[in-house]
């Protein structure tokens, strides 16, 4: 896949796009110090970067993608069978609606619960589509985690609508598989977004994601983050008499509460 993230073609000017660092994690396993300072660089510069040689087989990896397009092309009465229900983000639909007259995103899209086992809502897992809880369950590993399933139509005006609006990401770090053939990604380089655990080292950076004129383009993000209860606040390895510590601790829910809030007052903001 190539590193590089689709460019804003309307602003030659803008800070939308550029190329990746390429970090191997089968040498990042070894120690290999070029390949750390690769990962530094993405998590420090840009908040963003693209791993190779990660040890998931290409057969779940095709088989997760074509398992996702199985359900998108369903039916849409079937796939209303998994519709969110009120007050739950897990579920077919959208996110961050506040009102029928907004602009929503060129996206449908697929929250669930993966990990832990406990709190998985299995009504919202699709039983029509053959492998599709297997494929999940070989996908995942063992923290809490979530994966949000992308769908993104074919548009005649790509240059009217965002096939997910610029926003950056709330949980510990995200893991995106995205198309190979259809590029969609842009990311905002050197913008002013922080994470706790780094001590604002590590960004939170802004991204979003573009429509294609032709050709429906999907993608997986697979989220892991702490149990609400659980305090964050910067590591301390991230602190010492150069960095003073910057944030104070928090526990993980009150941080979601505050960065939910403050995305539906965006939301609200551009409705209203």
């Amino acid at each position: 896949m190539d590193p590089k993230v689709e460019k804003e073609q309307e602003d030659e000017g803008s800070d939308w796009g550029k190329s990746l660092p390429v970090p191997s994690v089968q040498e990042l396993r070894k120690g290999d110090e070029d390949e750390r300072r690769k990962l530094d660089l993405g998590c420090k510069d840009w908040g963003f970067f693209q791993i190779i040689n990660h040890g998931v087989a290409e057969e779940v990896l095709l088989k997760m993608k074509a398992i996702m397009s199985a359900f998108f092309e369903l039916a849409p009465e079937e796939k209303k069978q998994y519709a969110q229900a009120e007050n739950d983000f897990q579920g077919y639909g959208q996110v961050y609606v506040v009102s029928e007259e907004q602009k929503v995103d060129w996206c449908d899209m697929v929250l669930l619960i993966t990990l832990p086992p406990e709190i998985r809502n299995l009504k919202y897992w699709p039983d029509t589509i053959p492998g599709f809880k297997d494929g999940l369950k070989r996908f995942h590993g063992k923290t809490k985690q979530a994966v949000r399933m992308n769908y993104y139509p074919p548009c005649s005006r790509p240059d009217l609508v965002l096939g997910i609006s610029p926003h950056s990401d709330s949980d510990l770090i995200t893991l995106l598989l995205q198309d190979d053939e259809i590029p969609g990604l842009q990311i905002r380089h050197n913008d002013e977004w922080f994470l706790f655990l780094s001590n604002g080292m590590y960004k939170s950076i802004e991204h979003r994601a573009i429509t294609n004129e032709k050709k429906t383009r999907i993608s997986l993000a697979t989220v892991m983050f702490p149990y609400d209860e659980l305090e964050i606040g910067p590591l301390e390895s991230m602190v010492d008499d150069h960095r003073l510590r910057m944030y104070r601790k928090i526990k993980y829910i009150d941080y979601l509460r505050f960065t939910f809030e403050r995305k539906w007052r965006e939301k609200l903001t551009l409705t209203f």
